[in-house]
């Protein structure tokens, strides 16, 4: 560890909380740099290196854990302590099981942050944080249909094994979550999880992508690069897309599933490893394998365990929950949650969401953006969500809608005949402007 001044990467969506501990740490003679979420904190790893990144976990976007498995992917070395204004233990036991070195809580207290960081810096964790890996640990997988139930008994039963898993299912349906769900739930979990997606990364490159090469082995290779199988030592590799992965990369993963031997690109030296590979792809792989496209080998090596996420149409059951999930994640900055009307969710229940979890997320995200009140109403949804109800909510749901969704529907529909002129509005609903102008403001009305 280290004992004189750190350089220190301090990761929160509050400005506030950024400015005080860079103030707070530089005044104790530490390096700090500053970032707004969890992309751009694994941007700044990737640039350059840092001793320590103090980082929150609820934050949009990436959250504080997915940046956690990032960072000890990217930078094993570097410490990370967690900060949450929840306290939860499961939450904590998620960030110490993943590699975190300890977490403070907010409010921030400066003489507790300067107490971990001593800790991290002695190589001794906080008295109380052994006792928090005797709780069992709790998934972020959101849901509570007997389909999810299905697919975590089998994740959870197969986590601590180091047999291949091959995760199976549409586009959006959450193989990476489960993926690493797999993983926090395995004697792997300190070590790190590595994800790869095989669609994304050109040919050319992914073999060095994967397995590393040394200097000069090709142009503008200037210097020596490990492999994410070497950098997943000891942990999880989670390869996406793999059925997209040409024939000739194919084969070499086989060689490498067989004996665990990377030898990089340009290099001659074998390396041993030990990592267990997750796999996930939305194609068919047994047609694959049958149009000759993917090695029959390769895919009974791969598929020792497999398991098949269901489409979010056959859980519609879940989505209220995961639309209340979602609404929390995308809460406005320093701001509580806004909430969904029960017609909207009644609409969003009703549509088939061929972009699944994913893209119910992008639905909920763009309602929080547009609505300007605390609640979400059926029209702030995509428009063919909207249509997925025929007649939409003037017609089949009107019966099913609150007092106060009529009348917000009502002042709508009289604003859009008098194309907004409020003064006319007011009259043929007969109230006055001003109070007008108060429901318009209440129920974030904006033509």
């Amino acid at each position: 560890m280290e004992t004189g001044p750190l350089n220190i990467l301090v990761v929160d969506d509050q400005s506030s909380v950024r400015e005080l501990l860079r103030a707070v740490l530089e005044s104790d003679g530490h390096t700090v740099e500053t970032a707004a979420d969890g992309e751009s904190a694994v941007e700044r790893l990737g640039a350059g290196f840092h001793d320590l990144v103090i980082t929150d976990i609820r934050m949009p976007g990436m959250d504080g854990l997915e940046a956690l498995e990032r960072i000890k992917g990217l930078s094993p070395e570097t410490g990370v302590i967690m900060m949450t204004a929840y306290a939860s233990v499961e939450t904590a036991v998620s960030a110490m099981r993943l590699g975190a070195f300890d977490y403070i809580t907010k409010p921030i207290d400066i003489d507790e942050v300067r107490r971990v960081i001593g800790h991290w810096t002695e190589g001794t964790p906080e008295p109380h944080a052994p006792e928090r890996d005797q709780v069992a640990l709790a998934t972020d997988i959101v849901g509570a249909s007997d389909a999810l139930r299905d697919v975590l008994e089998i994740a959870h039963r197969v986590a601590d094994s180091d047999a291949s898993v091959l995760l199976l299912g549409e586009s959006g349906t959450g193989k990476d979550v489960v993926a690493r769900e797999i993983h926090r739930s395995s004697g792997r979990v300190r070590k790190p999880l590595v994800a790869v997606n095989c669609s994304a990364i050109p040919e050319g490159l992914l073999e060095s992508e994967l397995f590393g090469h040394e200097k000069g082995a090709f142009t503008g290779a200037v210097r020596q690069k490990l492999g994410k199988f070497e950098t997943a030592d000891g942990g999880t590799v989670f390869l996406d897309e793999i059925g997209d992965m040409s024939q000739a990369l194919q084969a070499k993963l086989l060689r490498f599933l067989q004996d665990h031997i990377v030898q990089r690109v340009g290099g001659s030296k074998d390396i041993q490893v030990d990592v267990r590979v997750v796999a996930a792809t939305n194609k068919d792989l047994e047609a694959e394998v049958a149009a000759g496209s993917f090695r029959e080998d390769l895919y009974f090596r791969l598929n020792v365990v497999t398991i098949t996420l269901p489409p979010l149409r056959d859980r519609d059951g879940d989505i209220p929950l995961l639309i209340d999930h979602f609404l929390r994640v995308h809460a406005p900055s320093g701001g509580k949650p806004k909430k969904m009307s029960p017609s909207a969710v009644r609409v969003a229940m009703n549509y088939e969401w061929p972009g699944n979890v994913r893209e119910l997320e992008n639905a909920v995200q763009r309602a929080v953006v547009l609505s300007r009140g605390e609640t979400i109403f059926s029209e702030h949804l995509p428009a063919k969500v909207q249509a997925s109800v025929e007649g939409g909510e003037g017609g089949a749901l009107t019966g099913g809608k609150t007092m106060r969704e009529v009348e917000r529907d009502t002042i709508i529909k009289t604003l859009r005949q008098t194309d907004g002129n409020r003064t006319h509005a007011a009259k043929i609903l007969g109230i006055s402007r001003r109070t007008l102008q108060n429901k318009i403001k209440e129920y974030g009305i904006d033509l």
